[in-house]
């Protein structure tokens, strides 16, 4: 068995290697129909499209009715949305290849595509009346509906599509990824449960049962299916890099760190689980490891922005903030509407004394979110820092007519009107604070350190709480 592998093996490395010499020299070499389709489909597995329908075409001149080759020059079409031409190649085939499945499958993909929504369903459902095995075509069905927006009709396809075979896990995805979306994950709980019931040793059910906990915010659920998904399948990367998601969740870094390590020793460094580890040493505060698992990042991926990113936040926890710019800015340059980079860089720039480029930064950060409240406590606390109160205030207030449920813009608001001597608006919005979120009073003391002051604060404290 070993040996035949091996020569099959040497046999396809050494026809790659004819293939290539044929396309460098001109030279016509002799290849039968399964060496174009091996070839064809080897390019189309490494992403080199142009070699794949090269090796079509030149398959198609020798073998003009080879289904496998029109096939897999129709789908490289698709994959550059030349749907007309894929189209017009399927049609070809269909007179080849009269009622052939995978043509009809192909096409009703295509039609999906171009958002010929209504005539992709014809075919599709068409085919339904013939097929032995419906799964696929029902999950492209339910794909059809997805593009359409219909979600209901989806998610009813999807679920016929996971009745005939339990383990399309790409139906199983999709289902979540639909009740999600119109808000009805947790009243089909009782449906992926029931995917267990009917094949405890199917690892795929347990998995897809972990999704929808996550989904939900259910970590600790979502902990005992995913485990259960890896007890069933001992070799499932997928669910260990999931279980460490979750432990991220729960705040259980070590039992993340070591399910994300499993996940690296079963299938290899990827770009994002590289980084999933870099911010699992930085929540350890291990700041060293955190970084040498961000440059693996973008070593594997230089356009992975959450590893420079990572890389910007390790460095300023070091206080390397020169470095931590440089990192922070490449992150942007790959993703420039992120908040969050903007907001570490204004940070960074800051203890640079770099102030107008912080500003910009703050500036930036709130246009893209204006919604995040973290954004305008720093940049308010940096003018607070300056002595520049007045602003401060101007700025907060701001950031309440934007969030005015936001209990923490109302305490530090009244923070700054303390110091800037309005204490009557102080008053009112240390009122309006407590109302939102007693318990968070408890953060005004880090700005009076002057004894007096926190018991003249903790004395209206204490009037409101025996008020309420």
């Amino acid at each position: 068995m070993e040996q035949d592998f091996d020569e099959r093996k040497n046999y396809m490395k050494e026809t790659l290697r004819r293939f290539e010499r044929m396309l460098k020299t001109d030279e016509k070499e002799f290849f039968d129909l399964d060496a174009y389709e091996q070839v064809a489909e080897h390019y189309l597995d490494q992403g080199d499209f142009e070699k794949a329908i090269k090796a079509c075409d030149l398959g198609l001149e020798n073998y003009p009715y080879a289904l496998e080759l029109m096939l897999s020059k129709a789908q490289l079409l698709a994959n550059r949305t030349q749907f007309e031409p894929a189209l017009d190649l399927l049609e070809k085939a269909g007179l080849f290849h009269p009622g052939d499945s995978e043509i009809l499958f192909m096409q009703g993909a295509i039609y999906n595509l171009m958002g010929e929504y209504e005539l992709s369903l014809s075919i599709l459902e068409g085919m339904l009346e013939t097929a032995e095995e419906r799964d696929d075509i029902y999950y492209q069905i339910g794909q059809t509906y997805q593009n359409w927006g219909k979600y209901e009709q989806a998610i009813e396809s999807y679920k016929k599509s996971i009745a005939g075979n339990l383990n399309n896990e790409h139906a199983l995805y999709e289902l979540a990824h639909c009740l999600d979306l119109v808000g009805q994950l947790e009243n089909h709980l009782e449906f992926y449960n029931s995917l267990v019931d009917r094949d405890p040793y199917s690892h795929h059910a347990w998995y897809n049962l972990g999704i929808a906990y996550s989904k939900l915010e259910r970590f600790g659920e979502a902990i005992q299916a995913y485990d259960y998904a890896t007890l069933v399948k001992e070799d499932f990367a997928s669910a260990y890099f999931n279980l460490g998601n979750s432990y991220m969740n729960v705040e259980d870094y070590e039992s993340a760190k070591f399910n994300y390590h499993k996940a690296i020793e079963l299938e290899g460094k990827q770009p994002e689980t590289c980084c999933c580890l870099g911010n699992c040493y930085e929540k350890l505060e291990q700041y060293e490891t955190a970084i040498s698992y961000y440059r693996e990042a973008v070593k594997l991926d230089s356009e992975w922005d959450d590893g420079w990113y990572g890389l910007g936040v390790c460095m300023s926890e070091l206080g390397r903030w020169h470095e931590a710019v440089g990192f922070l800015r490449k992150a942007i340059q790959i993703t420039e509407l992120n908040p969050d980079y903007w907001l570490a860089l204004a940070e960074s720039e800051y203890r640079l004394g770099n102030v107008v480029s912080s500003f910009e930064a703050f500036e930036k950060s709130a246009e893209i979110e204006p919604g995040m409240p973290e954004v305008w406590l720093k940049w308010s606390l940096v003018l607070f820092d300056q002595g520049n109160f007045a602003r401060a205030c101007d700025l907060l207030q701001a950031a309440v007519d934007e969030m005015p449920e936001e209990a923490d813009l109302y305490y530090r608001l009244c923070v700054y009107l303390i110091h800037a001597g309005e204490y009557r608006e102080a008053l009112l919005n240390l009122e309006i604070a407590l109302t939102l979120d007693y318990d968070a009073h408890v953060q005004l003391f880090d700005f009076f350190p002057e004894l007096e002051k926190q018991k003249a604060l903790y004395r209206i404290i204490e009037q409101y709480r025996q008020k309420s």
